[in-house]
């Protein structure tokens, strides 16, 4: 074990490795020491259905038909949108943007391609 190595959550010197991870049987936490602490690049980015990373301006393509709550009206699939605004939706609606047709909405990240 490396003598040096201690929990950057709460310091605890007990940690143990698990596979490539070392784990802090104190406060559970779980890390890469090969990180060197740097950020990850999806930790808190917005991704599509397939993984890309998506950011504002960015043009998405819906995936599937979306019925549009308190409306008789649907989003159908295969629906382009342009210049889109990431959003910090707490109910998951993490895309803010504008529809022809439909206007001002928010989808969730799940059921949208980048294009």
């Amino acid at each position: 074990m490396d003598a040096d190595l201690k929990c950057p959550t709460c310091g605890c010197a007990h940690v143990y490795p698990d596979g490539s991870l070392w784990v802090c049987p104190e406060c559970g936490h779980e890390w890469n020491p090969q990180a060197d602490g740097a950020p990850t690049p999806g930790d808190d980015a917005v991704r599509d259905a397939n993984g890309n990373v998506l950011a504002d301006g960015d043009t998405v393509t819906v995936i599937k038909d979306l019925k549009v709550k308190g409306s008789s009206l649907v989003v159908k699939g295969g629906t382009k949108v342009k210049n889109i605004r990431l959003a910090d939706g707490g109910d998951g609606h993490d895309i803010a943007c504008k529809i022809n047709g439909i206007g001002a909405m928010n989808l969730k990240s799940e059921f949208v391609r980048k294009s």
